[in-house]
């Protein structure tokens, strides 16, 4: 070691990275002190104080349901919404997140029921509003609950002043909507079937609905051609028969068989559905197998794509006699296969065509029980008026009651039985007796054909997860299909809004528009009592009474009171006044939630100054094409004429890493909170952002440890440009004066903010982080900043090229980090702080306007080449280093032999050995010899490995020729001895 070397410590002379910027997040500790910090600052206030004025960007928030903490779905859901406000807002909008949450319904009153159980209560030994206010203490604890666990996600939104329906303004604002459709004649009472649970005894919409494996009873039955009730014998009947021709006696003693997974309808049975585009035959048992059942001789009409397959069920041989004709069958009745059982059925079964008619599976007949399906129903309807004509009653009769019991209107099965009533399901959701009553009278009767057992999915209730019947009940509906008065229907006016919505990914437009097509009407009434009521009066007639005077004073007092005023003591008489003397009938049930959900839009984005109606966007997990996209539709094309949404996003569900649904009982489940306390929020946000969101995803802790590497990565980037930034003087140098390399870079920064703000316009998270992580890690950390260090560390204060890079390094932090804020929060708003520690937050910032005139194919172009040959010479220095033949690159000058005229040119036109990080480096156009290195994707290009000659700086340890030549300092090289020159630093004493 010379004497210089003693007395000079050069380590200290070099521009090296300084921060206090941590290379370990420790997010679970930072994360609540920046919440703790926005808070302390009011940002969300400041954040609509900066954007006063600017155009407004809404996303309305779909409310989560305020009962129990949050999940990952929660978590997915609120992260993507985050992210699409921030970087609107960051974008030259405000774009103001308003949080929302559904209140009422059935889960809340099931909790307060279950409540009371367990302490002997009996719910309805309450007075309803005392019971009201436990379910809306519930719901406001919950609330709270959320609203923090969403902040320490990093949700940034107005917490303070949320939207609830149970809010008194939002629940006259419900009822208002309500009022709205009633007095347009939209609203009706009606008896329809539709899907109820028994368990939590109230009628279910579509979306609280899911579908699970069941096993039914199956079986198939015999309804005998009623005795007058086929086709007349004709003059010429026995001439027709020997031709061929099925004949009016050929049907005398022959049955009708229907096939049915829900044995428990046929006494509401009224009659069997048949289809004009199916062939039927007549056939003949010929030998049978079973102990009961169709016997030789019996004459059995069946789909003949059906027949086969049915007689194998029952064991039985056959023979087909004739054709049967939808002419034939379209005037026949049939006697019940109950006739004559506990003193009813006695009526005749009518044949009906029906649309929903196939030959697919079953027999070809559809047995038709108009109370207990509501393609039964809609078949019978088309055909009421004709089957009175017949003298046969259109009537539907009530089979079975709430509780999942028989009535009188099933005779033999009703409260007149021995034993009781027989019942469909219990009040634990279990498989009742009335099953096995009907095939037990079935067979007695000799009526059935065959029986089984068939698993299949079955609906089932979301909240109990038992199953549900359908059941014929008074409901209050919205017609689908009634002329709005301007040619429109409900129903026509959504699919015209459908049509004019965007939707992310552009399938949800196909599945929202085939649910529309084929939906019936709207039911909008549960038998519960924790909701917004059906503030309407009725008459005996279920007409309803249309008075503003009345509404004026239900929604005076819905607005200082709350909803609890539809059921306080002598509400009928307040809101009814002067006409409490006449014949009116207060409704007593409530509204679906989500026709509360689907109102949100009136008391949000109308009612509040800081929103705006239509909102830009709702975003939800695809089953909301059937819940809040569907009923916010509805409601608003039923009182607006279109939809409040622009556009629909809709994201998937969270498998685990299998791909399996997560679920306690499997141990499978990702919870939030776990993640936060052990990894960091940030790391959360980053599987969402760098996942295929529209689809299912998957999570588990491999996927989360490949985030946080990820991160890591991420971050060690940004650590390293804030400690070289610690240098920054802020000097500028015009662009046109700036080294090629750094020209490439913010070329490259300005295609990148094309790729970003497409990318969140488009709603495209994973491509935009995709694209920021391979910048840091591929164009920044292994070439730009590797190539640039040397002179970042090493060149004098006035160096261009120093100065130059340092302005590139700080428009790339102030560019990245403003690019990754809305994904990662907390860890940018660090970096901000760290870099700008007076600054208030980084959330306050807009996104760099970066001009179009920096991006230069033709300069990309050149250094894609340059780049292709570096790749060639990187490589061959790591077999190099592999090999021990050298520690660093700064040790080699290989030769590069490039036989590609273009790609030659490009390198020669640069400082060759300085972008490969060697000493030095020589480009030969000629053929490389014999084993030299290079790579099968780049044949045009071989190196062969060479030591690099010259003394070794002690500074910047580049192995050169011109250490020395300062005798001032005389153990570096000439660049170096002028850089200590501009420090100050003493020179060696002569």
């Amino acid at each position: 070691m010379s004497e210089q070397s003693e007395k000079i410590d050069y380590s200290k002379t070099l521009f090296l990275p300084q921060t206090d910027f941590p290379m370990r997040g420790g997010l679970p500790k930072k994360e609540p002190e920046l919440v703790a910090r926005w808070q302390q600052m009011d940002l969300y206030k400041k954040l609509r104080a900066s954007a006063a004025g600017r155009p407004k960007y809404v996303l309305h928030d779909g409310p989560p349901y305020a009962n129990g903490n949050i999940h990952i779905g929660h978590a997915l859901n609120k992260i993507l919404k985050d992210v699409i406000t921030r970087s609107f807002q960051m974008r030259g909008y405000d774009s103001n997140y308003v949080p929302g949450w559904d209140c009422h319904g059935l889960p809340i009153e099931w909790k307060i029921e279950e409540a009371y159980r367990a302490k002997g209560k009996n719910k309805d030994d309450v007075p309803i509003n005392e019971f009201r206010k436990e379910c809306r203490d519930f719901a406001a604890h919950w609330i709270g609950v959320q609203s923090e666990e969403f902040k320490r996600l990093g949700i940034e939104g107005d917490f303070d002043n949320p939207y609830t329906t149970m809010n008194f303004h939002a629940e006259a604002r419900i009822a208002g909507e309500l009022l709205k459709i009633a007095r347009s004649g939209q609203l009706y009472r009606g008896s329809k079937p539709v899907m109820w649970s028994v368990v939590e005894r109230t009628a279910l919409a579509e979306a609280e609905v899911e579908y699970h494996d069941y096993e039914s009873d199956t079986i198939w039955v015999k309804f005998p051609i009623a005795s007058g009730g086929m086709v007349s014998e004709k003059a010429g009947d026995n001439a027709l028969a020997a031709t061929g021709v099925m004949t009016g006696s050929d049907l005398a003693g022959a049955s009708i068989v229907i096939w049915t997974t829900t044995p428990w309808t046929i006494p509401g049975n009224r009659a069997i559905s048949y289809s004009s585009r199916i062939a039927y035959g007549l056939y003949e048992v010929t030998a049978a197998e079973n102990d009961f059942g169709p016997q030789p001789g019996e004459k059995l009409i069946f789909a003949d794509a059906l027949a086969e397959e049915s007689f194998a069920k029952a064991k039985l041989e056959f023979t087909r006699l004739h054709d049967v004709g939808a002419e034939d069958l379209q005037n026949l009745t049939c006697d019940h296969p109950l006739k004559g059982f506990g003193g009813g059925y006695d009526f005749r079964v009518p044949l009906i065509e029906g649309d929903h008619v196939t030959d697919d599976a079953g027999t070809g007949f559809v047995h038709t029980a108009p109370g207990h399906g509501r393609e039964d129903f809609d078949a019978w309807m088309d055909h009421a008026r004709d089957l009175e004509s017949r003298g046969i009653s259109a009537q539907i009769p009530f089979t079975v009651d709430d509780a999942g019991f028989f009535t009188r209107d099933a005779p033999g099965f009703g409260p007149d039985r021995d034993g009781g009533a027989a019942r469909v399901i219990d009040d634990k959701g279990k498989k009742g007796d009335a099953n096995k009553a009907v095939i037990a009278e079935l067979i007695a009767a000799d009526k059935l054909f065959a029986r089984g057992r068939l698993k299949h999915t079955y609906p089932h209730s979301w909240r109990s997860k038992k199953p549900v019947i359908f059941r014929n009940t008074p409901q209050w509906f919205v017609y689908m299909d009634k002329d709005l008065g301007d040619g429109s229907t409900l129903r026509s006016r959504a699919l015209k809004a459908i049509d004019s919505t965007r939707f992310v990914p552009g399938a949800g437009q196909h599945r929202l528009r085939t649910m529309i097509e084929t939906r019936p009407d709207w039911v909008l009434s549960r038998q519960r009592a924790w909701g917004v009521p059906i503030c309407v009066f009725v008459d005996e007639d279920g007409a309803v009474l249309v008075d503003d005077a009345v509404n004026a004073r239900i929604l005076e007092a819905f607005e200082t009171e709350g909803a609890d005023a539809w059921f306080a003591d002598g509400a009928r008489e307040r809101f009814l006044g002067e006409r409490a003397g006449e014949n009116w009938k207060q409704v007593r049930d409530i509204l679906d939630v989500w026709f509360d959900s689907g109102s949100t839009h009136t008391f949000t984005l109308e009612d509040r100054d800081d929103l705006k109606w239509p909102a830009d966007v709702y975003l939800e997990g695809s089953d909301q094409h059937r819940g809040w996209f569907h009923s916010s539709l509805l409601e608003s094309c039923a009182t607006r004429g279109r939809a409040p949404y622009d556009a629909v996003i809709t994201h998937g569900f969270t498998m685990d890493e299998k791909g399996e649904k997560m679920s306690k009982s499997k141990g499978n489940t990702v919870v939030p909170q776990d993640v936060m306390a052990k990894s960091g929020a940030d790391i959360l946000r980053l599987w969402v952002m760098t996942t295929d969101y529209w689809e299912d995803q998957r999570l588990g802790q491999t996927i989360i440890q490949t985030n946080i590497d990820s991160y890591r990565k991420l971050r060690n980037t940004i650590r390293w440009m804030l400690g070289t930034l610690a240098h920054d003087q802020g000097e500028t140098v015009p662009h046109a004066d700036m080294p090629e390399l750094e020209r490439l870079m913010l070329s490259r920064l300005a295609e990148l903010d094309r790729v970003v703000r497409k990318g969140y316009d488009d709603f495209d998270f994973k491509r935009i982080t995709r694209s920021l992580i391979d910048f840091a890690n591929i164009e920044l950390s292994a070439f730009y900043f590797d190539i640039r260090k040397d002179a970042l560390y090493c060149d004098p204060p006035s160096s261009l090229r120093r100065r130059a890079a340092l302005q590139v390094i700080r428009t790339t932090f102030d560019c990245l980090v403003k690019w990754l804020a809305p994904m990662l929060p907390f860890t940018m708003e660090e970096a901000w702080l760290s870099r700008h520690p007076h600054a208030e937050s980084l959330h306050l910032e807009q996104f760099d306007d970066l001009p179009e005139t920096w991006i230069d194919a033709q300069l990309t172009a050149k250094w894609k080449k340059v780049r292709t040959v570096r790749r060639v010479v990187t490589g061959a220095l790591e077999v190099e280093r592999r090999e021990k033949r050298i520690g660093s690159s700064l040790e080699a000058a290989p030769v590069v032999h490039v036989t590609d005229p273009d790609l030659l040119a490009a390198v020669k036109d640069t400082d060759f050995a300085e972008v490969c990080i060697t000493s030095g480096i020589t480009l030969s156009a000629d053929a490389a010899p014999e084993g030299a290195f290079s790579l099968d994707e780049i044949a045009t290009v071989a190196v062969i490995p060479a030591e690099a000659r010259g003394r070794k700086c002690a500074r910047s340890w580049r192995i050169t020729d011109d250490v020395g030549t300062d005798p001032a300092f005389p153990d570096v090289s000439a660049r170096d001895a002028a850089a200590l020159r501009e420090l100050g630093v003493t020179p060696v004493a002569s």
